[in-house]
């Protein structure tokens, strides 16, 4: 057997049982291994029912005493209790809608069960339990209950997944890889292995489904945890050395008078960092292997102005430079901040927007291919089937972490040479994560923000005082100033208890801001009402803009100086920044105003960051450390790597070591074979396919 082999392989698996451990994503026996307990059960010490108090979290064995079924509810849902004995007292175990339970339940057999102890209902201080995480019958008379106990491993379910299905399963297949007939190959070489003391393959795998202890789950974990980040390492590096050794790049001139004159043409001079990361840029686009960079800035802090500099030396030496945004509105915006800088200067910049008619798309082709365009800025439709290029130079990709590194790759490849790749994000990226996501590209970080930006005074208030905080805004407005009022949801929603934007654009519109030109934006709208509404704002139509997040990504309108955010607690802090950072663009003092609820420590704890800086890369990492990296990212992110058992908001030691071993293995070339193997099979095309370069 093979670990790619289907989970119906395994006895007892049929297809109905296979569907449904499909539908928890365990399709093969790979899944299946890798299906690591979410927290464990410690049944290896029995508590005496004598000594149970309510509320308490324990195990306990006992003789079924006693039965009892009853029906409730208009449905006649069945409710099974026993009563259980241990000597030192008695305990209710209590069942809901398990009928098939009633043929194991019998007075006279012992059984175990796991969970947290309450007081019964009308049961006179009669301790129960009816939640256990788990319980297992002695059918069997001359069994060991004590044989029975130990650490049991308590996995993500589903509702026709139990716990106990799923321990038989990693049971069996463990059994099988022990007795050679499933094989488990390692992955990492031996001398990385004993050089970073790490447990074998199998051997971890035993002990983090079935440990002895609590140290083996931690040796398990830190061996499982190092093969999946060193996988990444391993691929990253490889792709990068891969490009190094077999693709012929561009190798651009020293900038010229053309990227002279729009460098001293510029209304303000580059901070240090940014004229750090444009030495970083003219430095990798003047050798000839191609440039892979990542240039990361906090919000505001004019990394666009940098990618501009790079696209004109690509089109000073003959070629031509496409830039990808992640909204047509942001696309829109850098075509016309390009194009009015550009084209007194003879550069010739378009727009691909999914807007165009089908004639005007096919023109469009025409001119990039016939290289009478020499910037395209555009979205997602640059990297369609159709789009070519004559001379392609230079790629920018702008908030990155929206694609990922297969798309980046398909627009890589729409020229005849290799091009140059920028990558920008405006999202400050923890160092672990952008190990993880960016491992194959170069860095270059971009902190200070341009002199004469005012900071945001930010404050966090309740509900309580939103008659107040509006009073300020209407303020502000008379002043000549206008605002953003940002909202989670577009329609109420009764269940949730939030503002919707809708609820909130009519409350204000009927209310404190009557007469007050106002406008609703959110991600129903059609493109053309979004953009249209938006320039309104832009142009200062607008006074007050009521929207959802729509308006995170690189809005830029510089009289806009208050921002009020309702429900404050529902997003992240890189959201609660990037929001943040659509003000405080122009000379007057700005204000952001989180309405939020504090209903959980997460929440107190985001709102008291919030209000205490404005560092991006500082509330990077902590977003991090509150929120996992699946939730940094959102459901947006198509670059993050599933990682099953690895924290890159906890494993910067462990990252930091498999780097370094992938490292020295990709050097070496040491277990190629294996790892590409092992690649291929735990991340197949999701995060890179690693075997085609």
């Amino acid at each position: 057997m093979e670990l790619s082999d289907d989970i119906e392989v395994l006895k007892g698996v049929g297809p109905k049982k296979a569907q449904q451990l499909h539908g928890l994503g365990l399709c093969s026996l790979f899944d299946l291994l890798t299906h690591f307990p979410r927290s464990y059960e410690d049944q290896s010490s029995i508590t005496p029912i004598g000594r149970l108090e309510a509320g308490e979290r324990a195990t306990v064995a006992g003789v079924i005493t006693g039965l009892q079924e009853k029906r409730a509810g208009r449905r006649g849902m069945v409710i099974l209790t026993a009563t259980i004995s241990d000597g030192t007292g008695f305990l209710q175990l209590t069942w809901f809608n398990q009928k098939f339970l009633k043929q194991k339940l019998k007075t006279g057999r012992r059984i175990f069960a796991s969970g947290r102890t309450a007081y019964a209902y009308g049961g006179q201080g009669q301790l129960a339990m009816s939640q256990m995480t788990s319980f297992e019958i002695v059918e069997n008379e001359g069994a060991d209950m004590e044989a029975k106990c130990g650490i049991l491993p308590v996995y993500s379910a589903g509702e026709n997944v139990k716990q106990s299905m799923l321990r038989a399963l990693t049971e069996q297949l463990l059994g099988l890889a022990e007795a050679g007939e499933l094989a488990v190959p390692e992955v990492i070489p031996e001398g990385v292995r004993q050089q970073y003391g790490l447990l074998p393959r199998l051997q971890a795998c035993r002990q983090i489904h079935y440990p002895e202890d609590r140290q083996q789950v931690e040796k398990a974990r830190y061996r499982l945890a190092f093969e999946e980040l060193y996988l990444i390492q391993y691929g990253l590096m490889l792709l990068k050395k891969r490009r190094q050794e077999r693709q012929q790049g561009i190798r651009f001139a020293s900038c010229g008078s053309l990227t002279g004159g729009v460098l001293s043409s510029l209304p303000f001079r580059l901070t240090d960092d940014q004229q750090n990361a444009w030495q970083d840029i003219c430095n990798d686009m003047e050798r000839p292997v191609p440039m892979r960079r990542l240039v990361q800035g906090d919000v505001g802090s004019g990394k666009t102005v940098i990618a501009m500099l790079a696209l004109v030396k690509a089109v000073e030496n003959g070629f031509q430079g496409a830039m990808m945004a992640p909204t047509e509105i942001l696309a829109r915006q850098h075509f016309e901040s390009f194009s009015g800088s550009l084209e007194p200067l003879g550069i010739r910049v378009a727009l691909l927007s999914g807007r165009l008619t089908k004639k005007a798309k096919q023109e469009m082709y025409d001119r990039l291919a016939a290289h009478e365009i020499d910037i395209v800025i555009g979205t997602h439709a640059l990297i369609q089937e159709d789009v070519s290029f004559a001379n392609l130079g230079l790629v920018v990709t702008d908030e990155q972490h929206r694609f990922g590194i297969n798309q980046r790759a398909v627009l890589e490849k729409k020229g005849n040479l290799v091009p140059d790749v920028l990558v920008m994000t405006a999202t400050p990226i923890p160092r672990t994560l952008t190990l993880t996501v960016y491992g194959d590209l170069e860095v270059s970080l971009i902190r200070q923000l341009p002199p004469g930006r005012k900071p945001v005074r930010t404050f966090v208030r309740g509900r309580d005082r939103r008659e107040l905080i509006y009073k300020f805004v209407l303020e502000e407005i008379k002043k000549g100033r206008q605002a953003y009022v940002v909202c989670p949801l577009i329609e109420m929603n009764e269940d949730s208890g939030l503002s919707s934007a809708q609820e909130v654009y009519e409350e204000l519109t009927g209310g404190i801001f009557y007469g007050v030109k106002c406008g609703l934006v959110h991600g129903k709208l059609k493109q053309k009402e979004k953009e249209e509404l938006m320039q309104e704002f832009y142009e200062g139509k607008i006074k007050l803009l009521v929207a959802t997040t729509v308006i995170e990504v690189g809005v830029n309108v510089p009289n806009a100086s208050i921002m009020v955010v309702e429900n404050a607690q529902r997003f992240g802090l890189a959201q609660l920044h990037q929001l943040r950072g659509r003000i405080g663009r122009g000379e007057y003092a700005s204000y952001c105003i989180f309405v939020a609820e504090e209903r959980t420590e997460a929440a107190r704890q985001r709102m008291e960051i919030m209000e205490r800086t404005t560092d991006g890369f500082v509330l990077a990492e902590e977003d991090l450390k509150l929120r996992g990296p699946g939730q940094f990212f959102g459901s947006m992110q198509h670059g993050l790597p599933d990682l099953k058992i690895a924290d890159v908001g906890q494993d910067i030691d462990i990252l930091l070591r498999a780097r370094q071993a992938a490292m020295e293995t990709v050097k070496g070339g040491e277990g190629l074979p294996e790892v590409l193997a092992a690649l291929q099979l735990q991340y197949r095309e999701q995060f890179f396919n690693i075997t085609e370069n």
